[in-house]
């Protein structure tokens, strides 16, 4: 009975040590998405700064945008905030919101007082549009050719390393701006 009683500490030691092996190098930043060569899924939501404004996935159609999700709650959305800033006003990138479980007068506060960057935004309190994402958390960026297929999908902060390295030569891909 003892010999049993010692071999199950050394038997999850081993599979943990498994685990932990198996991800040694993988970028954290790349999450697989089962979306990638798939259309935007379905959804009608308010707009942020209009609730009367109703959107739907055809905002994607005609033109390669970046779908941002973001939250205030979200301390990495405020560091990645300023360059996004700078992508649409300076880059000219499309970039679509999509405010992520979240407060809509705490978001457009944070829009007045930081800027917006966005060319609309889309409030999902509830997070449906998330869910059917699979977005993981805030922030994520996905790049959306223009016929509202989901090519790529960056988790975590855009800053200008990423957008160099990553976001700016997709967007020329599909023929976005960058």
């Amino acid at each position: 009975m003892r010999r049993v009683l010692l071999f199950i500490p050394v038997a999850l030691a081993v599979a943990l040590g498994i685990v932990l092996f198996a991800g040694i190098g993988k970028d954290p930043n790349r999450l697989e998405s089962a979306l990638i060569g798939k259309p935007v899924p379905a959804f009608e939501l308010a707009d942020l700064q209009n609730p009367d404004a109703v959107h739907h996935d055809n905002v994607f159609k005609g033109q390669v945008s970046l779908l941002n999700v973001w939250g205030t709650w979200c301390p990495a959305c405020r560091d990645e905030h300023g360059d996004l800033v700078r992508l649409a006003n300076v880059e000219g990138v499309r970039i679509i919101g999509l405010n992520y479980k979240d407060n809509r007068d705490a978001a457009l506060q944070w829009l007045d007082r930081l800027g917006n960057p966005y060319a609309l935004s889309l409030f999902d309190p509830q997070g449906k549009l998330g869910f059917d994402l699979g977005v993981y958390g805030a922030p994520e960026t996905y790049v959306i050719d223009a016929e509202g297929i989901v090519r790529y999908r960056h988790v975590g902060v855009v800053n200008e390393r990423v957008w160099l390295d990553v976001l700016q030569p997709l967007l020329q891909q599909y023929g976005g701006q960058g």
